[in-house]
């Protein structure tokens, strides 16, 4: 069998110390694949946020690995894993984290300005993007005067613009009407499907969760059941 493109081992992550420690992972193990869709399910305070952030390596475990294609993050610092993560990962979350006053395109272009692409460069990826979420005609109009399906599909132009490999969502449709959210869903699984992106869903959602490959449920810090979903026929 190939590497998993995520390898975890062991991972527990702690907050505090003596009587104020909290242990928000006890101690989690699981792969993922390479073109999977896996949706990260659990109620407010599980852990599965906690466990987010360190797949994408906005942290890192108290104890235990989590290597990326068989390089373990641990010994990845300062520009290296800044590279690493601009380079592989894209980012969608519940808050959109837009600047309101820059336009569509200065929005979108920025994970490309991080990495030093060239101007000329940056926009034409940029524009590429918004053209494929069907946003291009906005790219000139200020952020924050978009609906907030629009700014969806904006964050997740910006998280298309390096071509990542792996595509984290974070309650993706929280903030969205049942309709639009189910068109931000299709958006990201047909990315999945169509591109190969691997997918990682955070969600209460039970509904979006289906739609995954994948669920692996946490409870208390702990992976109480990781399962393929079956789809019905």
């Amino acid at each position: 069998m190939s590497t998993p493109i995520i390898s975890v081992t062991d991972v527990r992550k702690s907050y505090g110390r003596g009587q104020n420690r909290f242990d928000a992972l006890s101690g989690v193990s699981f792969d993922i694949y390479e073109g999977e869709s896996v949706a990260i399910v659990g109620k407010s305070g599980s852990g599965k946020s906690t466990l987010m952030h360190l797949l994408a390596l906005l942290d890192a475990p108290t104890s235990g690995t989590v290597a990326l294609e068989g390089v373990d993050t641990g010994t990845l610092r300062g520009s290296r894993l800044n590279r690493t993560r601009n380079k592989t990962f894209g980012f969608v979350f519940q808050q959109f984290f837009l600047t309101g006053n820059d336009t569509v395109l200065e929005n979108v272009v920025l994970p490309l300005k991080i990495a030093g692409v060239r101007p000329g460069e940056r926009r034409r990826r940029a524009h590429a993007a918004l053209e494929q979420l069907e946003l291009d005609d906005k790219a000139r109009n200020k952020a924050a005067n978009l609906s907030c399906g629009q700014k969806q599909r904006a964050v997740i132009a910006r998280a298309l613009v390096n071509n990542p490999r792996i595509l984290f969502a974070d309650e993706p449709t929280g903030n969205l009407d049942s309709a639009t959210g189910g068109v931000v869903e299709d958006i990201l699984f047909g990315l999945n499907r169509e591109h190969g992106i691997t997918l990682i869903v955070v969600t209460h959602d039970e509904d979006l969760a289906a739609r995954c490959d994948r669920r692996i449920l946490i409870r208390d810090g702990a992976i109480v059941e990781d399962s393929a979903i079956e789809v019905a026929a």
